[in-house]
């Protein structure tokens, strides 16, 4: 009898265990149908977008009724085709990929409506780690910079020029890929190589090299990498991408108000195949360099500190209105 009587106890338990379950799966379920999906093209995924992804894994997006689905879209070429194509509803890339929608004629072109960083994200990396840095250690050495024409040369260009060092006097290195960056540099090609994050940690950690100065510190403010969508989806849907801005905005104060450690353990799941050292090593220098934005306003001044550089290379003709291509949505 008493064992019939336990029997019994056990399954009434184990039908409230199922009961309770199954009603958390539904409203789960029901919340998330709830939320209306935004799909994200990012051009990268890297640590850089710390902001981003603390709003994502932080559930700021869900706290504004948005889901977002992320798309890693290589090339800010391929970012702006997919916005443009309607594949994606936003695009996360340099802004000048916006810009040479709209010097190109396009009616409904792409309106940046929110940044996330302001500088570049590259740094400089040498082999002779045994003395201090100075930017004339450059002449008469071999630096790879990645393709001409492309914003990380630009970037790099536009940093010699503010700092007054004479390119003429650099060896600057315009034929390797930039995805080949890397392993020419390991492989002994160059003295210095100009490298975004992960990977200049991850050179560091297999060579001799160090970083020993930031592009983004020399090159200035521009919006390097913001979110971008057609005028007429904007027009459409302005609160959504107001939420959408408010979600960035959490995330760049999270950015600001807590340690590199902390940082790093929330967009741990972001990056799987990292270690946890590496990932807080790469925030302390985006840290250290300033790079991310305090709020996800676009300054004029910053927009057009962009258009000089692409004029000056000539990847623009001539200026586009700041109004016509930035539309602030931060409060």
């Amino acid at each position: 009898m008493k064992k019939k009587i336990i029997a019994i106890l056990i399954a009434i338990i184990l039908i409230i265990i199922i009961l309770v379950t199954t009603i958390k799966i539904t409203n789960t379920k029901e919340a998330k149908s709830d939320l209306t999906t935004i799909r994200l093209a990012e051009v990268t995924h890297s640590v850089f977008y710390a902001p981003l992804y603390i709003a994502i894994e932080n559930g700021y997006f869900e706290d504004e009724g948005i889901e977002i689905e992320l798309i890693l879209t290589p090339g800010a070429d391929k970012v702006s085709a997919a916005v443009l194509s309607n594949t994606v509803d936003v695009g996360f890339a340099g802004t000048e990929s916006s810009i040479y929608v709209y010097a190109g004629g396009e009616s409904d072109y792409l309106v940046t409506f929110a940044g996330l960083t302001k500088r570049d994200g590259q740094f400089i990396l040498a082999r002779d780690c045994s003395s201090e840095f100075s930017l004339e250690d450059l002449y008469g050495r071999e630096i790879l910079v990645g393709r001409a024409g492309g914003m990380p040369a630009v970037n790099f260009l536009n940093a010699m020029k503010n700092a007054g060092v004479d390119i003429d006097k650099i060896n600057v290195n315009f034929s390797i890929d930039f995805a080949s960056l890397s392993g020419t540099f390991i492989g002994g090609v160059g003295d210095y190589v100009n490298l975004f994050e992960p990977t200049a940690t991850t050179v560091v950690n297999v060579s001799d090299a160090c970083i020993v100065d930031s592009i983004g510190r020399l090159s200035g403010e521009v919006p390097y990498t913001a979110f971008y969508a057609r005028k007429s989806y904007i027009e459409n849907n302005e609160e959504l991408l107001i939420g959408f801005t408010k979600a960035i905005a959490k995330g760049l104060d999270y950015i600001k108000e807590n340690d590199s450690n902390t940082i790093a353990s929330v967009i741990l799941p972001q990056f799987p195949d990292s270690a946890l050292n590496d990932i807080i090593t790469i925030i302390d220098n985006y840290k250290k360099y300033d790079s991310w934005l305090s709020t996800p306003y676009i300054t004029e001044s910053s927009f057009n500190n962009l258009q000089d550089m692409l004029i000056d290379n000539n990847l623009l003709e001539d200026y586009v209105p700041y109004s016509d291509l930035i539309n602030n949505l931060y409060e």
